[in-house]
């Protein structure tokens, strides 16, 4: 039955398509040159190879542009032998306070290489035409680690009461997120002793705007009136500064300082017209040499 259907529907076909071609004019040899769409596959195009980058247009990095970004320092290998040195006074300000204006000043640096050096640090304070108190401490500095250094040597005091010198040796470096630590101990001519523990961290707004908090606390074995002295935790500093850096080497700044006497210290300070403890407002410049 198949069979007879499609015998049936081929002549009807070829008549039908004999008809068009009529109807449009084309003669059959025409009709058989029109080109039907070819069921072929399309040739894959051809995929050229990438040509090679040129080389990049920036010159190697130089020595001189080394210099041009890290000015007033030549560049050295780790570990040499050669004396290198840097000083800065992180607090060179004028403090104004209830009873009056004061000058304080607060630096150290060193001298030598990469693994010794020589630590020299200074500390103070003047009331008007007064010294009130001022310290010189020179301390060898070994290194342990790329991060801490073993330091030892003498500090000696100008003011408060009369000239002393202490042995002096303690650890110094950097904490957790790049915290600067001092830890310093200290023996008397007379069998006193102490410790002081000093801490500060630069907190980067922007690249020149720079929020830095520090704190300092001084322990003391024993009572000594005459430097006003009390045996425990004597006082503790806080304080607050913020300063742009106008130059790396230069910076003002502006900043609060919180400062506060314990137990026998904070009697003896009474005692002598003083507070306990005293909030000031401060103007300063920060310079490193």
């Amino acid at each position: 039955m198949n069979s007879v259907v499609k015998m049936s529907l081929r002549p009807r076909a070829v008549a039908c398509l004999f008809g068009m071609t009529a109807a449009l004019g084309i003669s059959g040899v025409h009709a058989a040159e029109v080109e039907m769409p070819s069921t072929a596959a399309a040739p894959e195009p051809i995929v050229q190879p990438m040509a090679p980058s040129p080389a990049s247009p920036v010159a190697p990095l130089t020595d001189a542009d080394r210099r041009a970004v890290y000015r007033g320092g030549a560049l050295h290998d780790m570990g040499d032998t050669e004396l290198h040195s840097y000083f800065v006074f992180d607090q060179l300000e004028w403090q104004h306070r209830a009873a009056g204006g004061t000058l304080n000043w607060n630096g150290n640096g060193w001298i030598g290489g990469d693994l010794d050096r020589l630590w020299l640090r200074t500390e103070g304070s003047r009331v008007g035409s007064r010294l009130e108190d001022a310290e010189v401490q020179a301390l060898w500095g070994h290194s342990i680690t790329p991060w801490w250094d073993l330091v030892a040597g003498v500090r000696h005091d100008f003011r408060p009461s009369e000239a002393q010198t202490w042995l002096a040796f303690g650890i110094q470096g950097l904490a957790l997120y790049n915290f600067e630590s001092e830890v310093t101990a200290f023996v008397g001519q007379r069998g006193q002793a102490s410790l002081r523990v000093e801490g500060r961290y630069d907190l980067l707004i922007t690249n020149r705007l720079i929020l830095q908090p520090s704190l300092e606390a001084n322990l003391f074995a024993k009572d000594d009136a005459a430097r006003g002295q009390g045996a425990g935790l004597g006082d503790t500093s806080l304080g607050l500064r913020l300063r742009y850096e106008v130059d790396r080497q230069f910076a003002p700044y502006l900043g609060i300082s919180w400062d506060r006497s314990y137990g026998n210290s904070a009697r003896m300070v009474v005692r002598e017209g003083g507070r306990r403890s005293e909030l000031s407002v401060l103007a300063g410049v920060r310079v490193w040499f």
